[in-house]
């Protein structure tokens, strides 16, 4: 004859069953969540002498957040190498509206942790600013090993994680800081479908946008060549978003109709001193 189970063993049959089904469920809705941003015909694809990487347009668009952020800040190219190698391994770049317990956003920083609301935390612009602001607090971040960096900022379970991704995190700095011209290629549909309809144009908007990130007003001019290029590379990221179809800058202007083998192509009309988007 069995012995039927304590109720301290059904108790723990109980608990492992429910979180079984809730790691379950987490991994199904990021996979579910990934999926809907993954669109045919469109993506990011970033060239430099550091090698090549294809990024989804979200994530150029979240990569472009932290280097006008880090722009804004006057800060090194060490700190954007730093924190792209933490948002690569924190969300691959995305801006998560979930994440383990509270935690959201690119950098999945928890607000019961004190980084701010959740609200504020998938803003990559808020979220890019709180940890440069703690990133500069690290004695030597700019000479010491990049994984001890973050994991001063982080304070994960596993800080030595954040290593493996800083050879792509350089590729991805020396195109969104401006520094590799022209190193970003954006495409997607110049016209949208019933179910994504193409966005009016809206450079206003966009520059508005960028004012923000950047902190400042005169958003498109070119005081180098190396802020025109970072400019130029916010403004492709954000295309989709603000409907924009052409960009010129620095002899070379982006077309939104030539699509995925287009690219930054010689132009005339393309000046060094300002950024042009329409």
């Amino acid at each position: 004859m069995r012995r039927p189970f304590s109720r301290d063993v059904i108790a723990i049959i109980a608990i492992v069953t429910v979180l079984a089904v809730a790691i379950t469920a987490g991994v199904f809705a990021l996979i579910n969540w990934i999926g809907r941003k993954s669109l045919a015909g469109e993506g990011c694809r970033i060239t430099t002498p550091d090698g090549t990487l294809d990024l989804e347009i979200e994530q150029a668009q979240v990569a472009a957040a932290i280097a006008g952020v880090a722009h804004r800040r006057k800060l090194p190219e060490r700190a954007v190498v730093i924190a792209y190698a933490t948002g690569i391994q924190e969300s691959k770049l995305y801006n998560l509206p979930f994440g383990d317990r509270d935690s959201v956003g690119v950098f999945q920083q928890r607000p019961s942790q004190g980084w701010g609301k959740p609200e504020q935390l998938i803003d990559p612009v808020y979220a890019s600013g709180k940890f440069f602001a703690a990133l500069v607090k690290v004695k030597d971040y700019r000479k010491i090993p990049l994984h001890e960096a973050a994991q001063e900022v982080q304070r994960s379970a596993d800080g030595s994680l954040y290593a493996q991704h800083e050879e792509n995190a350089k590729v991805l700095a020396g195109a969104f800081t401006g520094r590799v011209p022209h190193a970003v290629h954006c495409w997607f549909p110049p016209e949208g479908g019933e179910e994504t309809p193409a966005p009016s144009p809206a450079p206003g908007e966009a520059e508005r946008e960028l004012a923000r990130t950047l902190g400042s007003g005169t958003t498109l001019a070119a005081s180098s060549r190396r802020r025109g290029w970072l400019i130029a590379t916010w403004s492709l990221a954000h295309a989709q978003k603000y409907g924009l179809s052409t960009i010129r800058y620095d002899d070379r202007v982006w077309n939104v109709a030539e699509g995925e083998e287009g690219g930054w192509q010689p132009d005339a009309e393309a000046s060094a001193d300002r950024v042009r988007i329409s």
